[in-house]
């Protein structure tokens, strides 16, 4: 059976944004074959989107690595995410379905709901959820894709700390929601930058951990091969 390249790329970048791959580390593609249970070519061209992503660097004598961001390039991203959440938030003002509102509605019910009874993983699992629906309703296909690989970058350069005031953090996308239910794009725009400059507080970067070191994975792909 062959196994699509976008699910082996899929695999190395979770397990890169995951820490199994540390910065630095090189990624060869006979190892990453056996990792995973499968050929050579899946894998190459798996690394070749993960270095266009950002996610991995080709080195000269070592060939391909896990890159490693400077400061700067993750203080960008974070700048880059204020600037596209909000334009993703109009767009959806204009472009979202019956669906997508029905899905944000109820992101943000369970999001109040838990956020009075605690439990941080769960709450960052909905905002993950929320962020991504508010994307695709802004029906822009670049757009979804730009920030799909913006919450990878994140996850990879920073640690979200638990929200200190969770309810707080779900009443402003609640007022999101409620501005592209009513189609003001302009409103959404200014309540979702706003979201967006309150939540980078929550962010502190990653350490650069210690190249060459790679830990079990998290994303098998081929699990078969894998036991053979």
């Amino acid at each position: 059976m062959r196994i699509p390249a976008q699910s082996v790329c899929t695999a190395i970048r979770g397990d890169i944004v995951s820490g199994v791959y540390e910065r630095g580390t090189r990624l060869t593609e006979d190892l990453l074959a056996r990792r995973y249970g499968v050929s050579r070519v899946p894998v190459r061209e798996a690394l070749r989107t993960l270095e266009a992503e950002g996610f991995v660097v080709t080195r000269r004598h070592a060939g391909a690595c896990v890159a490693e961001p400077t400061e700067q390039d993750a203080a960008d991203i974070l700048e880059i995410r204020a600037l596209l959440e909000p334009l993703a938030a109009a767009r959806a003002a204009q472009r979202r379905t019956d669906a997508h509102l029905k899905v944000l509605r109820g992101l943000v019910r369970l999001g109040q709901e838990r956020s009075r009874r605690g439990g941080a993983e769960e709450l960052r699992s909905l905002d993950g959820w929320f962020h991504e629906t508010l994307a695709k309703a802004s029906g822009s296909p670049d757009l979804i894709t730009l920030l799909t690989q913006l919450r990878h970058k994140i996850a990879w350069m920073y640690v979200a700390e638990p929200q200190a005031a969770p309810t707080e953090t779900w009443a402003e996308r609640a007022a999101v929601v409620d501005a592209v239910a009513r189609g003001d794009g302009e409103r959404a725009r200014a309540l979702a930058a706003l979201h967006v400059e309150r939540s980078v507080a929550a962010h502190r970067p990653r350490r650069g951990a210690r190249a060459g070191r790679v830990r079990g994975s998290q994303h098998p792909v081929n699990t078969v091969s894998a036991r053979n």
